[in-house]
């Protein structure tokens, strides 16, 4: 075909190659960990150093996405401060001391036993066990080496665990998508709606870092990463079910999958082992905990009844959408029910939007289950888009459809956008009177 292409030799011809250094090759794999014979401390080395080089080059790819965020939420932050002046409660009191952060700081100093007589005259002696102890239990261990207050320690671990959150999102994204789509990603995640609760002392930044890195983990599968942060995730909010049933989920199929093949292409029994054992470990930490709310209650379903009695129950979503309904067919109505209606149908399109663009089954499944939570669940309408503040995945077609656009028109309703939520942050801190 052309002047290039030869005729090949018969095998029988061909002479053959020359086996050179077998004998040092062989010598030096028992010595530099390519054998079986490699040394602990080589092997520790060598994994040491190659894992600190994998985070720097991760955080390298990360650290303008993290500025970036950093910096939209400190645009809210600055807007509420301006608008609070200087006869308001303060900044700090806004952020560290207003709503479930109470119960948080005081699980965090004494206890879930110690009986606090603020709100909890209805749900009585149990009412603290709602909160889930991960978030107070970090608290208490920061304050106890720290000189600040409780209240700064739980603000503190919520600052610091959005920026591990937008990291974890940052990574989530790039895996599925491109790095300017995880960059978008997370700036969108700086500016949603309720972007405010994550400059606050409340769980939600702390969950979203525990479930991005446990999805990015199923990603990458580093099952036995994911089954640990899977199980402290449903050691943080009830929500963290969601995660489980993502890392077992796919977990499970994983290993079915193994079994579906021949022989000679499964992975070795290890690999097995460790999917079975991320489906083992993921719910380990939510069933301990609605374990032992039960003990505490005196009956197997004592966590559900603490929530009814806190008004929380689930419905299916005949709530929601009753409360959808009444947004558009009675008026007056409020700017925080008009924010959380179109947050919830939002929601809903973009779910629809991910299906058809075939996403990752455990990002799926983790915000399928967020949704199922938040919608189906009676109560507190007005803190619909809290709930939903850590289903990031939502936001990757968004994030794509940015990271395509033109850069001036992509740009621009960007910082309109931050501005907007800003506005709206700054009206959840200081008129509205309930928990965002």
């Amino acid at each position: 075909m052309s002047g290039l292409e030869t005729t090949p030799t018969p095998a029988a011809s061909r002479p053959a190659a020359p086996r050179r250094h077998t004998a040092r090759r062989r010598s030096a794999n028992s010595t530099t960990g390519n054998g079986p014979g490699r040394g602990v401390g080589s092997r520790s080395r060598s994994g040491g150093s190659s894992a600190v080089a994998r985070l720097r080059t991760a955080f390298l790819a990360a650290w303008p996405a993290l500025a970036l965020y950093a910096f939209v939420r400190f645009v809210g932050t600055a807007v509420v401060a301006w608008r609070a002046g200087g006869d308001g409660p303060g900044l700090g009191k806004l952020l560290a001391t207003r709503f479930d952060t109470v119960y948080y700081v005081h699980i965090a100093e004494a206890g879930y036993a110690a009986p606090l007589a603020e709100n909890c005259t209805v749900q009585g002696e149990l009412c603290k066990y709602a909160f889930f102890p991960v978030y107070p239990g970090l608290v208490r261990g920061f304050s106890s080496v720290t000189p600040f207050s409780t209240e700064i320690v739980a603000w503190g671990v919520s600052v610091l665990s959005s920026l591990v959150a937008a990291w974890g999102i940052f990574a989530v994204a790039q895996h599925l998508h491109d790095r300017r789509t995880a960059l978008f990603a997370v700036v969108l995640w700086g500016i949603v709606p309720h972007a405010m609760v994550q400059s606050m002392a409340y769980t939600e930044p702390l969950f979203t870092a525990l479930a991005a890195w446990a999805l990015y983990a199923v990603l990458k599968q580093h099952w036995i990463t994911a089954g640990l942060l899977a199980s402290l995730t449903g050691l943080t909010r009830p929500s963290g079910s969601a995660v489980v049933a993502a890392v077992a989920l796919c977990a499970a199929w994983a290993l079915f999958a193994t079994f579906r093949k021949r022989q000679k292409e499964a992975p070795p029994g290890a690999g097995r082992g460790r999917l079975l054992a991320a489906i083992l470990i993921a719910p380990v930490g939510w069933f301990a905990w609605f374990g032992w709310v039960g003990y505490r209650a005196g009956r197997w379903d004592g966590y559900f009844q603490l929530q009814e009695r806190w008004g929380s129950t689930f419905d299916g979503g005949s709530f929601t959408m009753g409360r959808i309904v009444d947004t558009f067919t009675k008026m007056p109505t409020n700017l925080n029910a008009v924010v959380a209606t179109f947050t919830v149908l939002g929601a809903l399109l973009l779910f629809v939007i991910c299906l058809l663009e075939r996403q990752h089954a455990a990002p799926l499944i983790y915000a399928a289950l967020l949704l199922l939570i938040a919608v189906g669940g009676a109560g507190y309408f007005h803190s619909k888009a809290r709930f939903l503040l850590p289903a990031f995945p939502l936001l990757f077609p968004l994030a794509k459809a940015f990271a395509t656009a033109r850069p001036r028109v992509a740009y621009a309703v960007v910082t309109a956008a931050v501005l907007v939520s800003s506005a709206y942050g700054s009206y959840l801190m200081l008129v509205w009177k309930y928990s965002p």
